[in-house]
């Protein structure tokens, strides 16, 4: 991969590019918590708006049968708790709409409030949604969460809305690019990005399930040679630009 020149800076950068409601972004969850442990390493996330605008979807009984398979297929793979409120609550729950916008905007405020906060944010959706059966589309419900991270609640409210709208269509489209120019194929992506703004694409797939092994291979990688780049048969499953396969 060409280096990316808008991404240099004093030490090496692993991005993160997902979605909030991307079941192989929560099969990818324990590598991301075991990124942010490594020393000399940023974590950063970029929201790509999986279910956003036209993409946007209740939850259907179809829907149900079409997600339960990948579900259980990223528990099998990686050790991922799904709870009964999931299965038979939020999968059940047809007045809920799968929307990727407001938990995005969530994240974005969370991390304007507290460095860090952004990942710890995703960290929170993923439970709330997979195990929890939460809608994390609902502003209430986001409100909630970041109160249990810690957040003030009229501090998070007056981020949350200023990250709204614009802010959060803007974050979007600049993932997005960003995922173009990684050469990506849905979420998750991650790319290590070198000081010397190096980059490379890493195919998470042999380390899902690892996260220890998975740790100790990105403080290998931290100013040595960059992985090899995934080819475009990607070994993990991904969810795709505008849809979860």
């Amino acid at each position: 991969m060409a280096a990316m020149n808008d991404a240099r800076g004093a030490g090496a950068t692993l991005h993160y590019i997902f979605d909030p409601l991307c079941g192989w972004c929560y099969a990818a969850a324990p590598l991301v918590d075991a990124a942010r442990e490594v020393p000399g390493l940023k974590v950063e996330f970029h929201g790509g708006g999986m279910m956003t605008g036209a993409n946007r979807r209740p939850i259907t009984p179809q829907w149900r049968e079409y997600v339960l398979p990948h579900d259980h297929r990223i528990a099998e793979m990686t050790g991922q708790p799904f709870g009964e409120r999931y299965f038979e609550g939020l999968l059940r729950d047809t007045g809920a709409v799968m929307d990727s916008e407001p938990p995005t905007t969530a994240v974005l405020a969370a991390e304007s409030l507290r460095p860090g906060g952004g990942l710890d944010m995703i960290h929170s959706l993923q439970r709330a949604h997979y195990v929890e059966g939460r809608r994390i589309a609902d502003v209430e419900v986001l409100k909630a969460i970041a109160g249990e991270l810690g957040f003030d609640a009229a501090a998070f409210a007056s981020a949350f809305e200023s990250q709204s709208g614009e802010a959060t269509s803007r974050h979007i489209a600049e993932s997005r690019q960003f995922l173009q120019r990684a050469g990506g194929q849905g979420f998750p992506t991650f790319v290590v990005v070198q000081p010397d703004g190096s980059a490379g694409r890493i195919d998470i797939g042999p380390w899902l399930g690892h996260a220890d092994e998975w740790k100790a291979q990105l403080a290998n990688w931290i100013g040595a040679a960059q992985p090899a780049a995934s080819s475009a048969e990607e070994s993990l499953p991904v969810c795709g630009p505008d849809s979860c396969t």
